[in-house]
């Protein structure tokens, strides 16, 4: 528990200085999926993400990109996922753009101090080109009462022969009321470099029996300056079993 309580410190650190610097943020839209600190043992899940841009300043009006992943826990503490990343294409055929290995580590149990903790680590490499991009991501939650408070904040090194190499920094948050398992209404923020969000979401799971159940989340994003989006929508199914 010290080794995990000085890599989380250390991170935390590390953060805000990169938050603070006006050079180290991210230069792409980081609207995606605000993830939880907590990992289920036993848990395998199909995954399929959505996310539909929409911004009538670009002649491109539309961009669509769709994750296909499955993922399962490897014990309390560790949860692995792999996606195929997809986009549409002009002529409205979805072509596969790039693959991602995904972990996330459950740093504390829940409930042990006064925030839940975790961490993730993505890497993602573009199907036709030498382009990788790595990250971490500090996971932070909170809760009073019905209410909870989650923020990931990441650090994103993007490297490959056809683009500059380059250290970004990124945050998304989430403030969601617990109405009922069924249906969690929640407020989301994101921000990077030509990311400034913010927007309603909904989720929910539904509960299938046999320690199935089916997670979802819809939400739209509307852009808060010249540089995102007008409209960001994203859904997220998980079938967990």
């Amino acid at each position: 528990m010290a080794q995990k309580l000085y890599i989380l410190r250390s991170y935390r650190v590390l953060c805000l200085v990169l938050c603070l610097s006006s050079e180290a943020v991210a230069d792409g839209t980081v609207i995606d999926k605000v993830y939880h600190p907590y990992v289920q043992p036993l848990e395998r899940e199909l995954e399929l993400r959505s996310s539909i841009e929409r911004d009538s300043a670009k002649t491109a009006a539309e961009t669509q990109v769709y994750r296909l992943g499955y993922g399962q826990s490897l014990n309390d503490y560790w949860f692995a996922e792999g996606y195929l990343i997809g986009q549409q294409q002009q002529d409205n055929s979805l072509r596969l753009q790039a693959f991602e290995l995904e972990a996330l580590w459950q740093l504390t149990e829940q409930g042990e101090y006064w925030a839940d903790w975790g961490m993730l680590f993505e890497l993602e490499k573009a199907r036709s080109q030498n382009i990788m991009e790595f990250s971490s991501a500090l996971l932070i939650e909170k809760e009073w009462g019905r209410w909870t408070g989650t923020a990931n904040l990441h650090a994103i090194y993007e490297f490959g022969e056809e683009i500059n190499n380059e250290f970004e920094t990124a945050l998304a948050t989430q403030l969601r009321y617990r109405y009922q398992r069924s249906f969690e209404p929640a407020l989301e923020l994101y921000k990077g470099q030509n990311t400034l969000g913010l927007g309603p979401v909904v989720t929910g799971t539904v509960l299938l029996g046999d320690r199935r159940q089916l997670y979802w989340e819809a939400g739209a994003i509307l852009g808060l300056d010249s540089d995102t989006a007008d409209q960001t929508y994203r859904l997220l199914l998980e079938y967990e079993f």
